[in-house]
């Protein structure tokens, strides 16, 4: 198997690659030829390999294809679609609407795309909102869900004249042992897919480290290790990070030095740790994270890195989930970063993509209703002045439970700003009071919403079109306890997106898994 790559937003944050030519250097024939060519059956594809665990009836399609009365182009598009699939699905399996279907939504409302209806979207969220799913083959509300948003992903890419191979290689379609996937990034053509050149040093590293059978397990350091102690544990961290290169020379002596205390710190930085030179039992387990599980992890971010958007010259806000971090860039330059708060365990802040149109100074915290249901109701039961020890208020009732709101002040789970891009998951920007949260490596602590460090460089940001909105004015908002809407001139596009590894000039930086999406898409991409 071949890998195409397709164009990334940002070449410091992120690479991308997926399926290319099947000989790297071979460009693809002209659209025109492309678009009455039918890819070959696959029949190579079983349930025995196969990426997903659902399958089509190729009649399915067929009479898809008669029903919507698609032109002969789009049909052949479809049935060549499923053909390198042997009519695997792609959007949804047993559990689901599939990663690549949640990454596809949110490629297409960051487009502005009209050409599909919104009621795919709303159907995706629906099934996303579900706790426990079972999706059969033969549903065939799901069938139709499952082509259209296939139409959808070949409409998509012909209006941006994308190729043949590139449509029906966005979406995996088996599993495959991880050196020969490797080994297959690594002969794309760097001409014809740019992009994925900064992650080909990376991850010729790592095929290297896997060949050479990986590094050693270290034992746990207990308290751990500082500057100027001695230990014989010490010999074998220096020999493990004088591998990976974080350690120029590999030294054999057994005591903490200066030189052993860059190389850690160094290392905690590119694993997003505060660099404060302990080596403990949290970072020996980032070291003790085998070859082949990180290769695996650079191949899987690869995979969602295929669906971002080209790069414009336009502005951009880019959430990194793991990395705890807010990007705004334009174009391909970096403007600035801001520390973020995501949400915690069964409060997951979710991938996707919107448009930040509004600012709200002074707001008021409208409380979600189970919010109020799991947690403010049993405080109220236990304490009868819990509401106004909170600074919150009952402003009605609806359907058995009252409708809260906490007032606008220093004591406002929402700080002092909000920032609105309107979306079904109800997911916004904000200010916090709980400074003290943002110390912390793993940051993960909020409903869902997205909380940042510094909120008044984020409201300058969106609102240097509006002149009248100065630092002080906007200071004066934030601070005067009443709720104020401003609508900004030029709405921001705001991608929420998910990577464990990428890369940022010559670094290879690495998050942790704070949600396990790592883990189905491994046991789903790899024998």
């Amino acid at each position: 198997m071949e890998r195409q790559i397709l164009k990334v937003l940002l070449a410091c944050l992120i690479v991308a690659a997926c399926k290319g030519p099947s000989s790297p250097g071979t460009s693809s024939p002209p659209e025109s030829q492309e678009e009455d060519t039918v890819s070959p059956r696959n029949r190579g594809i079983t349930s025995a390999n196969a990426y997903n665990d659902l399958f089509l009836d190729s009649m399915a399609v067929e009479k898809f294809i008669q029903q919507k009365q698609l032109d002969s182009h789009m049909a052949n598009r479809l049935r060549s679609f499923y053909n390198t699939r042997n009519y695997e699905f792609a959007w949804l399996d047993s559990k689901g609407p599939t990663e690549q279907a949640s990454a596809f939504q949110s490629l297409y409302s960051y487009s502005k795309d009209t050409g599909s209806s919104k009621a795919i979207d709303i159907r995706l969220d629906g099934l996303k909102a579900e706790d426990s799913l079972v999706i059969t083959a033969n549903n065939p509300e799901m069938t139709h869900l499952e082509l259209q948003l296939t139409v959808r992903l070949v409409a998509y890419f012909r209006k941006r004249g994308g190729s043949v191979e590139q449509i029906e290689h966005m979406v995996p379609a088996q599993r495959y042992e991880v050196m020969r996937l490797a080994d297959s990034m690594l002969k794309t053509n760097d001409h014809l897919f740019p992009a994925v050149a900064p992650m080909k040093a990376p991850l010729k590293a790592y095929i290297g480290y896997v060949r050479d059978g990986g590094w050693d397990t270290l034992p746990r350091v207990g308290k751990g290790y500082r500057k100027g102690q001695s230990s014989p544990n010490i010999r074998l961290v220096k020999k493990r990070l004088a591998i990976t290169g974080e350690l120029a020379d590999e030294d054999s002596s057994a005591v903490f030095d200066d030189t052993l205390e860059m190389a850690v710190n160094t290392f905690r930085n590119h694993h997003g740790y505060t660099e404060n030179g302990v080596l403990n039992d949290t970072i020996t387990r980032e070291l003790n994270v085998s070859a082949q599980a990180r290769l695996q992890q650079l191949l899987i971010n690869m995979e969602r890195m295929k669906w971002m958007p080209e790069a414009d010259k336009g502005k951009l806000i880019l959430v990194n989930i793991p990395a705890f971090k807010l990007h705004v860039v334009e174009g391909s330059r970096k403007l600035f970063d801001i520390d973020i708060i995501v949400g915690k365990e069964g409060h997951s802040t979710t991938m996707f993509s919107g448009w930040l149109s509004q600012v709200v100074f002074s707001p008021y915290w409208n409380i979600p209703r189970s919010i109020i249901r799991k947690e403010i109701l049993p405080a109220m039961n236990r304490r009868p002045g819990y509401l106004a020890s909170k600074h919150m208020e009952i402003v009605g009732h609806q359907n058995g439970l009252p409708v809260i709101r906490q007032l606008p002040g220093p004591h406002n789970a929402l700080g002092r700003v909000k920032f609105l891009f309107p979306n079904s998951y109800n997911i916004y920007f904000h200010d916090t009071p709980e400074k003290s949260l943002f110390n912390h490596d793993i940051r993960t602590y909020s409903h869902g919403c997205i909380r940042l460090k510094d909120p008044m460089r984020m409201a300058q940001f969106v609102l240097e079109n509006s002149p009248e909105w100065t630092t002080e004015k906007i200071t004066a908002a934030m601070d005067s306890g009443k709720q104020t809407y401003v609508a900004v001139k030029h709405p921001v596009p705001v991608i929420i997106t998910y990577f464990t590894a990428w890369a940022e000039g010559d670094t290879l930086h690495i998050a942790p898994d704070v949600y396990d999406h790592d883990i189905p898409f491994r046991n789903k991409l790899f024998l």
